[in-house]
């Protein structure tokens, strides 16, 4: 059975309230997300960093709070700004992004949405002339625009050109009467009503794109097909994204109007003109900035869904180049057991455990392998290698470029006195014991024993065994020839 209309209009009204812009004005706390939102962001601060929002809605929060707005708990919602902006991430009212490598906060469209309906309210709604020819003009130049008969369209441009051409005899005559203030005033309020829903509708078409984005993203990341195959269609979808939406394909026949930069400095120059205006005096503050500011809100627009589009080109241009479906599966198979054993840990863990961070990878010991399958016994250990004084060298040149001769450098220290310096003990040593190693084995005995050091640089020779020298500058050293005992 088909629904009546009462069902029919009830169920669109369900969908229409489950949108966040109507979600936003509709719930408990909706003055306060409005007023926070309201100064926070405005049209010259269209993204803010994560940590200025977060301290600037705090302060906003314990002045309201000293107030004694918060006597009443349907007023102001508990907990920090920060905790409250989270809250705003996650019912779709604020969107973080990275710029310049800072996290920063913008308004989603719902969010600028309802930030316009909210300042439309206070403001004065009233069926105008300016309103009516508006709708009349729209009426018309869609009629004209689906008329299908040539000759049809050429009448209805040749009665636009008539009305044109009486409307210029009449000013070039002595009927030609100034425009009353009063009317000059509703076509500016006219102009504000449109220029209010330009942000929202900017907003839209980059989060149409990049909600395109996430979605070639993700299903390239399930499609097992060769990259070979899929190259052309992703490259083709990353290089023609604004075409992908309905919003990117309404935005480039605007940008067609409002993307040259001639159009946009006569915007700015024909705004300036009507603030000087005499009939601007009868507007507010508020409207005045409002007017002065289209031109630049309409820039900062394009300039942001341009950089949406950039952006998800980009994105999708190099998942496909580095396209890889096991290694995609892979990390998804990784991070779903993470998640898992995370959700498994929260059940049981409590608010003060830690969890320590893995800084490397585990390695693996794989032991001994086994070398023979005849015999199941474990191999033994090597016999230790025995310990004698009359090791005979086969080539006493290889022994000579071994490490310090640590024996031989005792014995010579023990001959030096109670302390000495350490270049000029080294000086002094035989030729066998005064090569660079032996310096460093000098240095290590007398760290060892106790040693002292100065500023004073000091300069030492050493004689390599082919009978090269080197010179090494260090700070001066004196130490005890004994181990000085340590003091408890």
């Amino acid at each position: 059975m088909s629904n009546t209309r009462a069902e029919a209009a009830y169920q669109r009204s369900v969908l229409a309230f489950k949108d966040p812009t109507l979600d936003l004005l509709h719930g408990r706390f909706a003055p306060f997300v409005v007023a926070m939102l309201s100064i926070v962001f405005t049209a010259e601060r269209r993204s803010v960093a994560v940590a200025d929002a977060h301290v600037e809605i705090g302060e906003a929060l314990e002045e309201l709070r000293a107030a004694g707005y918060d006597e009443d708990e349907r007023r102001l919602p508990a907990g920090t700004a920060r905790e409250i902006c989270r809250n705003w991430v996650r019912v779709g009212w604020l969107a973080p992004q990275l710029e310049d490598d800072v996290e920063v906060y913008r308004l989603t469209a719902h969010a600028v949405g309802a930030l316009e309906i909210a300042g439309r309210t206070g403001g004065r709604a009233r069926v105008s002339r300016s309103r009516v020819r508006t709708l009349l003009d729209a009426v018309e130049r869609l009629a004209r625009d689906a008329e299908s008969d040539p000759e049809q369209r050429i009448a209805l441009l040749m009665q636009e050109r008539d009305a044109l051409d009486e409307e210029i005899a009449r000013l070039r005559g002595d009927e030609a009467e100034p425009v009353d203030d009063e009317q000059l005033l509703e076509e500016a309020e006219n102009v504000l009503h449109l220029a209010r829903e330009l942000p929202a509708d900017f907003s839209r078409v980059a989060e149409s794109i990049k909600a395109m984005q996430r979605d070639v993203v993700a299903d390239l990341r399930r499609d097992i097909r060769p990259t070979g195959e899929i190259l052309r269609e992703y490259l083709q979808r990353g290089q023609h994204v604004m075409q992908s939406t309905p919003e990117g394909r309404a935005f480039e026949g605007a940008l067609r109007l409002i993307g040259d930069p001639e159009h946009i400095d006569r915007l700015a120059t024909q705004l300036r003109t009507l603030l000087a205006q005499p009939f601007s005096r009868l507007m507010g503050p508020a409207q005045r900035g409002d007017l002065d500011s289209i031109g630049r809100q309409v820039e900062k627009g394009v300039q942001d869904v341009l950089t949406a589009q950039r952006r998800a080109s980009q994105v999708i241009t190099a998942q496909v180049r580095t396209h890889d479906p096991i290694r995609d599966r892979q990390v998804d198979d990784l991070l779903r057991g993470v998640m898992s054993g995370l959700h498994v840990w929260m059940q049981s863990s409590k608010p003060s455990d830690r969890v320590e961070p893995l800084h490397t990878f585990p390695v693996s010991d794989i032991g001994h392998l086994r070398q023979t399958l005849s015999d199941l016994r474990p191999p033994g250990a090597p016999a230790p290698l025995p310990v004698t004084d009359d090791v005979e060298f086969v080539d006493a040149d290889t022994r000579a470029w071994g490490g310090p001769r640590y024996a031989e450098l005792e014995e010579y220290v023990l001959t030096l006195g109670d302390r000495f310096d350490l270049a000029t003990a080294f000086e002094g040593a035989d030729d066998d014991t005064r090569r660079p190693v032996d310096l460093v084995g000098l240095l290590e005995i007398a760290h060892r024993n106790g040693m002292t050091e100065t500023d004073d640089v000091s300069v030492a020779q050493a004689r390599r065994p082919d009978g090269t020298t080197r010179r090494f500058a260090f700070g001066t050293v004196t130490a005890s020839t004994v181990k000085e005992p340590q003091n408890d």
